[in-house]
């Protein structure tokens, strides 16, 4: 009788401890689950003009005609901007946005004239364009932060 007693008692803490056991690993797996699926990025837009020719422009001048951000769903736009360089300065930007955008066109003074439009994304360039020729050209990209 005390045989039968203790075997009924092994197998009930053996169940106890299949249980627990369960239920430790339930638990650890729904840990994985409560990370953040979206991460905060350093986001940096640039436009250059590589004027080309012989002689480059000594002046102030305008010859970015307009260059459109947007990130997410909010855009900016800003008319003939000055200097041969433009940058957006470097901003957070939460992947939840998911698309950045940025587009460029230029008044561009000679033939072998270049303008540029970069995404840089945590230091590293992400998307670029180049276009290449005179007078009024534009250059367009886009990135998304969703995998498809």
């Amino acid at each position: 009788m005390k045989q039968f007693y203790k075997s009924k008692n092994l197998l009930r803490l053996s169940f106890l401890f299949a249980v627990l056991f369960s239920v430790i690993v339930v638990v650890n797996s729904c840990k994985d689950d409560d990370d953040d699926e979206y991460v905060d990025h350093v986001v940096q837009f640039e436009a250059k003009i590589v004027p080309g020719g012989s002689t480059p422009p000594t002046a102030p001048i305008h010859i970015f005609k307009t260059i459109v951000t947007q990130v997410g769903t909010n855009q900016q736009t800003q008319f003939d901007t000055e200097g041969l360089t433009w940058t957006s300065g470097e901003f957070f930007v939460n992947s939840s946005q998911s698309q950045l955008n940025l587009a460029a066109n230029a008044d561009l003074p000679n033939p072998d004239s270049k303008l540029t439009v970069t995404i840089w994304i945590d230091g590293e360039v992400a998307e670029t364009a180049t276009v290449t020729g005179n007078g009024i050209k534009s250059a367009a990209v886009a990135h998304s932060f969703l995998e498809l």
